[in-house]
């Protein structure tokens, strides 16, 4: 039975799930958001046929694995009742040539015998049409060419050719390299290749760790959630995916299964905020490039809230039936029809994020007047928008209200605005913004706050109760000391609040009552303890959350609070981002340390 106990690893151009047996059970290539290649993870009505790729070890007792420190290289050991036993190590290379980074779309497996006399056999099964087909195979001396009508890989190996093509056992009595990529030949022997690139792949992230700004404290989680970080996002482009899969849902059997390869703008500011605590300013860089060109072609009447990782408007959303879905709970779904929603929030999301260009001094490519100029017309829709019902943060399919942190989000898009206008020394346009902010402001301390629940709502003149509304310090729309805030605080403790976990919302919506929590809110609630006061309580949820990663220390999205098992699509990136932002803010000072 398939779970999330999975481990990503990739290169900025494709992403892969290994289980902790060793077997891929999901590619999509030739980028995150193709065809997926190896799909198991969703086709799961006993023992798929295809799918995957497998390294399968006789009489197979039982595996370990982990990440080498500070790198994306997988290393899975698998044992046998007789005591043999083999390493395998998955990675796809990443390094720096000819002064660029190198990162192809590849996979490379290397099986080294440990002990014994290990039997191994090695399955390469992989598909296309979202698993409906199997690719024509042809064979060369040394490789196996796999086609398809898009797209023609090569497995490039110095095992024998017929025993992989035939998934014939045998005695692994020396080192095998397996490489999976581009129809192409390569320079030099394939062990040599292999080992090549694991060293400079490996010293290409032990590098890149070395420059992250680190808390004192829980480095190896934020470390490690870095790395995913960086593994989601798409080079090319900048983008930076909600999460590597589609469909896997968000309770069971409860419908909520969705299309994730796609880049929320809602996630941008927390995306910048958890980048720039970590020093990763390359890569923050690429994402807010990604974000202004969305910004230089956005209509002025109308931001959509999703987009495809090379800006695609149109994700049309359809179900497939070649893939039963993750555990059998279909449906399946691809593309995501969130694009046609209207969510207001984004304008002081994206908005939020931009502003990072106007002030930090690190970047290559700081503000300009011109942006601020495109910007401003991001504001101008906020201005109109923040008490217009829309779909909200958490995409209502067939409803709309005013949701109280939409409009939050458009003060957040004025009150930024104000404070670039005053950065680039446009006194005016800081009048004038900050104006709109103070009457957007004043609208929703009338219009949302609840004297009968001493609480503000989740909408305009409600009674439900919204995560969200946690965030209303950390975009500075009040002070964690007002006192209309921990009434908030209070009231969402005690409707939101399973055990040491937080749902977003606890009313039915268009799939009934949510069943599990939802991870990020967790972290929010972590952090807004934080910001009050309470840090016993703040850090005593946080090093719980670290438990519920699994076994190589990645979240998905959601979480059961009963049985801790990990739901919804992954790795989640709002979930990783919660890791670094929560522990970034509870850790102890280096000072305070020593």
């Amino acid at each position: 039975m398939s779970s999330l106990d999975l481990a990503l690893i990739g290169n900025g151009s494709l992403g892969a799930l290994i289980d902790p047996r060793g077997r891929i059970v999901w590619t999509c290539l030739p980028r995150f958001d193709g065809d997926p290649v190896f799909c198991s993870l969703l086709k799961d009505h006993g023992e798929p046929d295809h799918g995957f790729f497998d390294i399968e070890l006789h009489d197979f007792a039982y595996a370990e694995r982990r990440y080498r420190t500070n790198s994306a290289i997988l290393i899975t050991t698998l044992h046998a009742n007789d005591g043999s036993c083999v390493e395998i190590a998955d990675f796809a290379p990443r390094f720096k040539q000819f002064g660029r980074t190198f990162r192809p779309t590849m996979l490379v497996r290397h099986i080294q015998p440990r002990a014994g006399n290990p039997r191994i056999r090695i399955r390469l099964r992989p598909s296309y049409g979202y698993g409906g087909r199997r690719p024509e195979t042809t064979r060369g001396s040394n490789h196996i060419r796999y086609v398809t009508p898009d797209t023609t890989l090569r497995l490039t190996t110095d095992a024998t050719v017929v025993y992989v093509a035939d998934e014939v056992a045998f005695n692994l009595e020396r080192d095998v390299t397996l490489l999976l990529g581009p129809d192409e030949s390569l320079v030099s022997p394939v062990a040599e290749t292999a080992r090549d690139f694991f060293k400079k792949t490996d010293d290409y992230w032990l590098e890149w760790c070395r420059y992250l700004a680190l808390p004192f404290e829980w480095q190896e989680a934020v470390i490690r959630a870095a790395i995913t970080l960086k593994l989601c996002h798409f080079e090319e482009t900048g983008a930076i995916v909600a999460a590597m899969t589609t469909s896997i849902p968000e309770a069971a059997d409860s419908g909520r299964n969705w299309d994730y390869r796609y880049c929320w703008l809602r996630d941008s500011y927390f995306v910048v905020q958890a980048l720039n605590r970590l020093g990763a300013t390359r890569t923050m860089e690429g994402y807010l490039s990604y974000i202004n060109n969305i910004v230089a072609t956005a209509p002025s009447d109308r931001l959509q809230p999703v987009f495809g990782i090379s800006q695609e408007h149109k994700l049309d959303e359809y179900e497939v039936a070649s893939l039963d879905g993750y555990r059998g709970m279909g449906p399946v779904r691809v593309g995501n029809h969130a694009y046609t929603q209207v969510q207001n929030d984004g304008y002081g999301s994206v908005i939020l994020a931009s502003a990072q260009s106007f002030f930090d001094m690190r970047l290559r490519r700081p503000g300009t007047l011109d942006r601020f100029r495109r910007l401003e017309n991001l504001g101008e829709s906020a201005v109109v928008l923040w008490n217009q019902p829309d779909a909200g943060l958490w995409e209502l399919r067939t409803r709309r209200s005013v949701h109280t942190f939409s409009s939050m989000m458009c003060w957040a898009a004025c009150d930024r605005l104000a404070r670039i206008a005053l950065r680039l020394g446009l006194s005016d346009r800081e009048t004038y913004w900050r104006r709109h902010a103070e009457t957007i402001r004043e609208g929703i301390l009338e219009k949302a706050w609840n004297e009968k629940l001493n609480s503000f709502a989740g909408s305009f003149a409600g009674e439900d109760l919204d995560a969200s509304l946690l965030l209303m310090p950390e975009i500075g729309f009040l002070s964690p000391e007002d006192p209309r805030f921990h009434g908030t605080l209070s009231l969402i403790e005690k409707r939101l609040q399973r055990g040491m976990y937080l749902f977003r919302y606890g009313n039915e919506d268009d799939f009934g009552f949510p069943e599990n929590a939802f991870n990020i809110c967790t972290f929010w609630h972590i952090d807004a303890l934080a910001m009050v006061g309470r840090l016993d309580e703040a850090r005593a949820l946080f090093e719980n959350m670290l438990t519920c990663r699994n076994s190589v220390g990645l979240l998905s999205e959601d979480l059961d609070p009963k049985t801790k098992e990990l739901w919804g699509n992954f790795p989640q990136t709002y979930s990783m981002v919660g890791v670094i932002n929560s522990a970034m803010r509870l850790s102890r000072s280096w000072e305070q340390a020593f």
